[in-house]
């Protein structure tokens, strides 16, 4: 399995429009970060989990030039704005795209796409095949990969992470009940979100983070969602345990 980070960023970005601190004035590539998003290969597909507003810079930047579903974590717009630009995988694949998300998700794309739902469609838009996950505890089948779902809480919103083999992917969340713990307990790979030091509404805070993954014990653990607030990248990974980095745009990791 390879897993590359295809954004690692906040709902605004790093940098921020506006915002001239230290972390947005950087010029280390490892601050620059895009909206989350991660690409995942395994047994021989090709898996995007959310497609945020920068998806098409992403996946040219990436090379991904073959995709075998998208698979979204929850609505908000930072995770879904960008799913306009699977047309161009349906040109060049001649098959429609599996979206796999819960029923409200999906509900959600119907309505802010409604042209990709329509009956009576415009020439050109994209084309989806809409795949529900009907269970936040059963595994299911994405392309004949296993998924394991995880649930999290964002504030008062349930969000799923995903589990596929040895690897976790947990973004935009500051709760995990036990169970869901005990479903990711044994991860070689751990990602999970921070925004920032000082807590959160929505977010778990690095401290949270970290001290769920040192709970966890996974060979290496990840952080994403990472907001200016957090620092600059190379100050804030000197300050961690070694089982711990931050993730940035364009890191590779191979299970």
């Amino acid at each position: 399995m390879k897993v590359t980070f295809l954004g690692t960023g906040t709902s605004q970005g790093v940098p921020m429009i506006g915002c001239h601190c230290p972390v947005c004035s950087s010029v280390d590539y490892r601050d620059k970060r895009l909206r989350v998003s991660v690409h995942v290969q395994t047994q021989g597909k090709s898996l995007i989990i959310d497609s945020g507003p920068d998806f098409r810079q992403q996946v040219l930047r990436a090379r991904i030039d073959h995709l075998d579903a998208l698979i979204f974590t929850h609505e908000h717009k930072d995770h879904t704005a960008g799913m306009d630009d699977i047309r161009a995988y349906n040109f060049k694949q001649q098959q429609d795209m599996p979206v796999y998300a819960e029923a409200r998700v999906l509900e959600q794309l119907r309505r802010e796409y409604a042209y990709i739902f329509a009956e009576h469609k415009y020439p050109g838009v994209p084309k989806v095949q809409t795949m529900p996950i009907l269970s936040d505890t059963d595994s299911f089948l994405v392309e004949g990969v296993e998924v394991h779902p995880i649930r999290a809480m964002h504030y008062k919103l349930p969000v799923l992470g995903f589990r596929i083999g040895n690897f976790t992917y947990i973004t935009d969340a500051n709760y995990l009940s036990d169970e869901s713990l005990a479903r990711v307990r044994g991860s070689e790979i751990i990602v999970l979100n921070a925004l920032r030091h000082e807590q959160h509404i929505s977010h778990f805070s690095l401290q949270e983070a970290v001290d769920i993954l040192a709970d966890l014990a996974p060979r290496q653990g990840y952080i994403t969602h990472i907001g200016h607030q957090l620092g600059r990248h190379r100050d804030v990974e000197a300050t961690l345990p070694e089982f711990v980095r931050l993730a940035y745009d364009g890191l590779q990791v191979v299970l």
